[in-house]
């Protein structure tokens, strides 16, 4: 199960994720994200509580960062140690900017 949080301020849209991000769930992330970056330059996804990410959620990650090259910038904020480790091997980690 996955929970979407979105918080909007003006052109900033932060997105928290908790639960498993994965083939089941990532379509809902896509579709929350599609309706919701027009007008914005800075998407923060927010991952503190997020517990595991599959290819299926990488793959929606990748292009919300290529729509945001587009219109600003994307940052993903508090990656777990299991997340990260899978960023990087997944060479996502070159990808995204992490703080």
């Amino acid at each position: 199960m996955l929970n979407i949080d979105k918080k909007s301020e003006a052109s900033t849209l932060t997105v928290s994720l908790s639960g498993r991000l994965d083939t089941v769930t990532a379509p809902e992330l896509e579709k929350e994200l599609k309706g919701a970056l027009d007008g914005v330059t800075e998407l923060v996804m927010d991952m503190e509580k997020l517990e595991y990410i599959s290819s299926a959620g990488l793959r929606v990650l990748l292009s919300a960062q290529k729509i945001m090259g587009k219109q600003g910038a994307m940052k993903v904020t508090h990656v777990s140690e299991a997340i990260m480790e899978i960023f990087d091997v997944t060479g996502f980690a070159d990808i995204l900017t992490i703080e």
